[in-house]
């Protein structure tokens, strides 16, 4: 019993690599063929990973979006065809660069949006500090003496009660 267990944890480790690699490698005749396929497979989007390439994921999709793609450059498709077929089955979001369109806008303008807010802030903020910082450098010297000698009262001999 203790040597089953190591041994079919063994054999499990061995062959189960065999069952994540079912994704063929490609073979072109045409080197240009090869160029033109690693460079689509860099610039599609993985669906199912979302922030990788199709060349990066493991996913069924990708495997399969892969092997459609290798299908299109042999049947001599070109890079627009094959683009425009993924974007019209998947939408612009397929794109790791999608044109600017008006659905687009807050793609490509929304990081100098929130730049811009962020900055906004940060002066709005400064300037309530400096404004908070200048009270405080207002105050004539009868009233920063009155705050020290609040500020230094021991509360137990100022009310005007017996502490006991």
């Amino acid at each position: 019993m203790k040597t089953l267990f190591p041994l079919t944890l063994i054999f499990f480790v061995v062959f189960s690599s065999s069952v994540y690699s079912n994704d063929e490698p490609v073979v072109f005749k045409n080197k240009n063929h090869e160029h033109r396929y690693q460079s689509l497979i860099e610039e599609i989007r993985c669906l199912v990973c979302q922030n990788q390439s199709l060349a990066d994921s493991d996913a069924d999709l990708a495997q399969d979006l892969r092997k459609e793609i290798y299908d299109m450059i042999v049947s001599e498709k070109s890079d627009e065809q094959i683009i425009q077929f993924l974007v019209e089955r998947y939408g612009d979001f397929v794109l790791y660069r999608p044109p600017l369109k008006e659905n687009t806008w807050l793609l490509w303008f929304g990081p100098f949006l929130f730049a811009f807010i962020g900055l906004f802030a940060a002066i709005i903020i400064i300037k309530r500090q400096a404004k908070t910082n200048n009270i405080e450098a207002e105050m004539d010297e009868d009233k920063k003496q009155r705050l020290t000698e609040l500020l230094n009262t021991d509360p137990e001999t100022d009310s005007g009660g017996d502490k006991k």
